[in-house]
């Protein structure tokens, strides 16, 4: 699995500055950027995407912060936070890597497997458990929905995705979920939508490009999740294409995109977003 590290300069970078071709409304603008097409592109490059490696994006859901994890050749593992205060993006979080982050919808819990914090006047608190069952699964992603559904994945042999619903506001006992996700091999970061319409998680397959490639699986309407779909050649690569997960209001589906080689150097790790509208190409008619 990719290992993932630090950033050594804090971020202090003005919207303005980073606003690329024609002018584009302040709505439009995310991290200063000119909104992507339905082909992925790089992500705030010279804030995030830079000549290091970056990896494991999660979003905020009003979006004034950004989570990401950075590896500089040398350092220890980090994860890094920037916010957008007076005008604009600085680091407020920088600290080791403890495990790979998911921001509640709510935007009160931060996940990172089976341990989560809380966010507090000051700042996220320190991490707690999850507790029993989840403090005996080696997750590495957890997600979840607005109506508190946990979808995660579990680090064994293939990689195993379990699913935990809240029903008359107690939690049920996660059960695994069924061959439409558990099939294939390194099975892993399943992303589900804030209204449970789909789930998207990345995997190695025959039908794939490569390494691991973007799978999304819709909800049908008698609530059964339809077959899997692989998001395709413009989503994904001959590279590890993984970690997906959609902005809050829809419009942008961010991923990264990383192939290992047999040094640092010879490595690459970048985080891409698209349009959102591609998962709308792929939604099966009913």
């Amino acid at each position: 699995m990719f290992v993932i590290g630090m950033v050594t300069n804090s971020c202090n970078f003005k919207k303005e500055d980073f606003k690329q071709g024609k002018s584009v409304s302040q709505e439009e603008l995310f991290l200063g950027q000119k909104p992507p097409g339905l082909i992925p592109e790089l992500f705030a490059l010279g804030i995030v995407s830079t000549n290091h490696l970056e990896v494991l994006a999660a979003i905020s859901p009003n979006l004034d912060e950004f989570y990401f994890a950075r590896q500089i050749k040398g350092e220890v593992s980090k994860n890094l936070g920037i916010r957008f205060e007076n005008g604009s993006w600085n680091t407020f979080m920088e600290e080791p890597n403890t495990g790979e982050m998911f921001i509640s919808t709510d935007n009160k819990t931060m996940f990172l497997g089976n341990k989560y914090r809380e966010r507090t006047p000051t700042g996220w608190s320190g991490e707690k458990s999850l507790e029993s069952p989840y403090d005996q699964i080696p997750i590495m992603r957890l997600t979840s929905s607005v109506l508190g559904t946990y979808v995660f994945d579990e680090r064994d042999s293939i990689g195993t995705l379990r699913m935990s619903v809240v029903k008359n506001g107690i939690r049920e006992e996660p059960i695994e979920m069924g061959n439409v996700f558990n099939s294939g091999t390194y099975i892993a970061h399943p992303f589900i939508a804030t209204d449970e319409s789909y789930i998207i998680w990345d995997c190695e397959k025959e039908d794939g490009y490569g390494s691991s490639d973007l799978y999304i699986s819709f909800r049908t309407k008698d609530g059964s999740w339809g077959a899997a779909i692989n998001m395709g050649e413009d989503i994904n690569s001959d590279m590890e294409d993984s970690y997906a997960s959609v902005t809050s209001d829809g419009k942008y589906l961010i991923f990264h995109r990383v192939k290992l080689g047999d040094t640092f150097d010879e490595s690459y790790a970048d985080i891409f977003w698209v349009d959102a509208q591609i998962i709308e190409t792929l939604r099966p008619k009913q």
